[in-house]
Order: structure tokens, then C-alpha cells, then sequence
């Protein structure tokens, strides 16, 4: 196992454990398999573990296996406030505290915001006094590192990370998503800053495996690499400077033994120019059932009613590339959710979108399209609750 530094010279696994999809059996988590598993990727190096609040079991299995098992020494634990549940300075201490009963310590060493679209849910934490919260915990041993998990656009994810001094951040990204959410640039701008990037959904939850299209399938079966579709996805993101540690839910021991070696083996910067053509050539055979031939670039923004324009286009071609359940989760989580609305609904038809897009893509007729696609009936109701269940206050 290959190892990165956090800003206190703690060394990361360059490989994480995602404990969000541990295996199932009736009733619940599988813990007698799960704790097979996690005792296998320690052995093999495996330091860092991933886990939430709102995962299912998932802290109290962890803490569990880890009590039993004498670990806490030789591993370190994330954990995510979830900051939309939170509404006030006492709701900081009721979750942390249950969450160090759950998971059996009495130190978090990696405590994450969980999942903020936009800088206004940090900037609600912040009035009600999470910084100083931060420093008691910290001063007090109980939090080592601080933290935030995001799903947004690039520019909001520069604005968090600019606004406080984090020790930490987790993002998703892979081969696909370049250019979409935190991003190359959120991901080179911790890197310039000094800050570990935690990666996660390095599949697509399995998606760059499970769902590739048969054409890129056949590209990988013939390449005389021989890495499988998983080992070229992570072998992109291991080429990165930047990338300090990448999650996987790992929920076999097959999985662990293969991601381990990769891990091992992979170098920054050992990417060919023919293997980086590869990998745009998979791409190209994904995105080739796309509906709107949007690049990300960004020219079309900002939009005078605040409509995520390249957002909403890429979840709604992730409709057609991959399925539309995926598409419309990924529509409600990184577009639905944001406390400043950024739905299609808001255009209002002005045009000066489409006078900056270097595609030429009718984008006000096209976004009445991927509206009705993106949100359905059901799919409205849906993020209308959950809007008022997250973004309260």
C-alpha cells in the first residue's frame, strides 16, 4: 500500500474503505462479513475509513468492528456531521455525541460537513457557531482534522473551500465527471493549497464497470494493458498529484485484493499519452447516446435567473448514458438541493446563454426538455420535500 500526508504528516492509505455499502442480510448489515472484510484491508494497509451519519448501521457496524478487533490505533476514522438535519448550536453536540457512542471512540479523525451543494448551508453552520464549535472539539481532542463532503458545481466548491481553513475534503470525481461537480479545478486547487482530497464514486458506483457500453467494453477486453474497466478508472485518478486517497465500497474479498495491488502498483504522472487517449476514447463511446452535446465549459454562465445550465445537461444526458433513475438522483442531489433554487423553471427565455455557447446548442429549448425528463411529477413532490426537509432555516 502507497500512503499520502494530511497536513499534520499523518499518513493516508492511498486506498479508502467506503463504509456505506457494506453487504446485507435479513434484518440488517452483514456484520460477520463486513468485519472478514475490513480485517483483510488492514492487513493489507488499508487505513482509512469512510462512514455517515445517515448510512444505515454503517458507524455502529464499523465501531463495533473496530472495539473487537483492537483497530482504533492502526486506523483512522471520517465521519460526516449531517449539517442539513442541524438547527441549532445544541444539535451539534446531540449528533457528534451519539455519533462517538456508534462508533465506540471518543475521537473522530477526519469530521466531514456533510454533503454542501453551495456556500449558504456553511454560511447557516457559521451563524450558529459551528467555527468555534470546531476549536472546543478540536482543542479538546475529540476532533483531530475538519472537513467538508460536496456535490455542486466548481465554483461553489472554490468558494467553500476558500472561505475556512479545512484540513480535509472528499469529492466526487472520476473519468467522467473531469469537468462536473468539484472538478480538475477544485481537485488542483487543494493540491495547490496543500489540502488531502479524498476521492469518492470513483466507479460512478459501479457504473464505469456494471454499465459501460459494449463498445468500451470491447476497447478494454482488447488493450494490451489488461486492466480491468476498475483498474483504468483508478488508474486515472492515481496519475493526479492531487489525489491523496480514493474511496471504494469494497463488499468482497476479491474486490479488496484487487483494488489493494492497483493501490500498490499505481504511480503519479505514469500515464502514457496513449493511455490518456484511451481513456477520451471510452468516454467518447459513453457519451455517445448523449441528448445535448454540452461540454461544461461554462461560457453559457452565469445565467441572470441562477439556472445551473451545464449541470442540468449533464444530469439529464446521464439519463440516456446510463439510466434515468441515476440521472434524476443526480439531478435532485446537485441541483434540486442547493439553497439558491437553480431549476430549468427559472429561465426566462432572454438568451444570452446561447449567444456564449461555442456548441451552438439551442439551450433554452433544450432545458425545457431536460426539465420535463429531469423532474416528473413524483420527482418534483420528491425534491420539493426534500428541499423542506434539508434546507429548513
Amino acid at each position: 500500500m502507497q500512503y499520502r500526508t494530511d497536513r499534520k504528516g499523518e499518513q493516508i492509505s492511498l486506498l479508502g474503505y467506503g463504509c456505506m455499502r457494506f453487504s446485507s442480510r435479513a434484518g440488517g448489515i452483514d456484520i460477520d462479513k463486513a468485519e472478514a472484510e475490513i480485517l483483510e484491508a488492514v492487513r493489507a494497509g488499508v487505513n482509512y475509513f469512510d462512514t455517515a451519519y445517515i448510512y444505515p448501521g454503517s458507524e455502529a457496524t464499523l465501531g463495533t468492528i473496530v472495539a473487537r478487533n483492537g483497530l482504533r490505533g492502526k486506523i483512522k476514522i471520517a465521519t460526516k456531521l449531517p449539517q442539513y438535519l442541524v438547527g441549532s448550536r445544541k444539535a451539534l453536540d446531540r449528533f457528534f455525541d451519539e455519533q462517538l457512542f456508534r462508533l465506540q471512540t471518543d475521537y473522530v479523525d477526519y469530521y466531514l460537513m456533510h454533503h454542501l451543494t453551495d456556500i449558504a448551508a456553511w454560511e447557516k453552520l457559521k451563524e450558529l457557531g459551528i467555527t468555534e464549535w470546531i476549536a472546543e472539539k478540536k482543542k479538546a481532542g475529540q476532533i483531530r482534522n475538519i472537513g467538508f463532503s460536496f456535490h455542486g458545481d466548481s465554483e461553489m466548491f472554490l468558494k467553500i473551500l476558500h472561505d475556512y481553513d479545512w484540513d480535509i475534503c472528499l469529492v466526487q470525481y472520476n473519468y467522467m465527471d473531469e469537468h462536473s461537480q468539484a472538478g480538475r479545478a477544485g481537485v488542483e486547487e487543494c493540491h495547490r493549497m496543500g489540502i488531502p482530497l479524498v476521492v469518492m464514486e470513483p466507479l460512478r458506483g459501479g457504473k464505469l464497470v456494471n454499465l459501460l457500453p459494449e463498445a468500451a467494453k470491447k476497447l478494454i477486453a482488447g488493450h494490451p494493458r489488461n486492466w480491468t474497466s476498475a483498474e483504468w478508472a483508478f488508474r486515472w485518478l492515481y496519475n493526479q498529484e492531487g489525489v491523496s486517497c480514493v474511496l471504494s465500497g469494497m463488499n468482497s474479498l476479491d474486490m479488496i485484493w484487487e483494488n489493494c495491488r492497483v493501490a500498490a502498483q499505481a504511480q503519479a504522472g505514469e500515464l502514457t499519452e496513449e493511455d490518456l487517449a484511451f481513456i477520451n476514447r471510452l468516454r467518447q463511446e459513453i457519451r455517445a447516446k448523449v441528448k445535448v452535446n454540452c461540454t461544461a465549459c461554462r461560457y453559457c454562465m452565469p445565467c441572470p435567473k441562477n439556472v445551473d445550465i451545464p449541470g442540468i445537461f449533464r444530469c439529464y444526458n446521464e439519463m440516456f448514458t446510463e439510466r434515468k433513475s441515476a440521472g434524476r438522483f443526480e439531478f435532485a442531489q446537485t441541483v434540486g438541493l442547493r439553497k439558491q433554487s437553480a431549476f430549468a423553471s427559472q429561465c426566462i427565455g432572454c438568451g444570452k446563454c446561447e449567444q456564449h455557447c461555442p456548441q451552438n446548442i439551442a439551450i433554452r429549448a433544450e432545458l425545457k426538455k431536460a426539465d420535463r425528463a429531469l423532474r416528473p411529477l413524483p420527482y418534483r413532490i420528491g425534491i420539493a420535500v426534500a428541499r423542506r426537509f434539508m434546507l429548513k432555516g
